[in-house]
């Protein structure tokens, strides 16, 4: 009768180790998805935001932007922006990563700046990004909003 008392407790001891998440897969995905974050930012200021968003996007991409319908697909998102003309004078920063346990899924949190002629505007971002088969991140969603002050690190 005894053994029964340390069977219960040993199994869960068990479940606990086995589907405790992996801190440290989880510390690296979460850096992953900043650096592609940054990256890809980088990537507009040199090459233009459509450019970049588009080498960075999933092929299953789901693309928000104030006052419009998503765009749903890589393909979509092209086709939309071949009539539009592309920007550098966007920029971002993300502040906040955070994983899945299974180290192939999050997403990222920040702000983003845009600098017109005559105003700069602000806004905070939600990135959803997907590991691929090949190790590099990928965006699955993307969306943001403006905001009436900027954030502090844009100050």
């Amino acid at each position: 009768m005894q053994k029964h008392h340390l069977l219960l407790p040993l199994l869960t001891l068990l479940y606990c180790t086995c589907s405790a998440p992996d801190a440290g897969l989880r510390q690296q995905a979460e850096q992953a998805m900043k650096a592609a974050d940054v990256a890809m930012c980088a990537a507009a200021v040199k090459d233009g935001f459509h450019a970049a968003l588009l080498q960075y996007a999933d092929s299953l991409v789901v693309k928000y932007d104030e006052g419009q319908l998503p765009v749903i697909g890589r393909a979509a998102l092209n086709a939309q922006w071949q009539a539009q003309p592309d920007t550098k004078a966007i920029s971002w920063k993300p502040f906040k990563a955070e994983a899945a346990a299974s180290g192939d899924l999050g997403y990222t949190l920040g702000y983003w700046k845009y600098v017109a002629a005559d105003t700069t505007y602000y806004g905070a971002y939600c990135t959803i990004w997907k590991k691929q088969a090949d190790g590099a991140w990928k965006f699955l969603f993307d969306g943001g909003n403006g905001t009436p002050l900027p954030a502090e690190e844009w100050r």
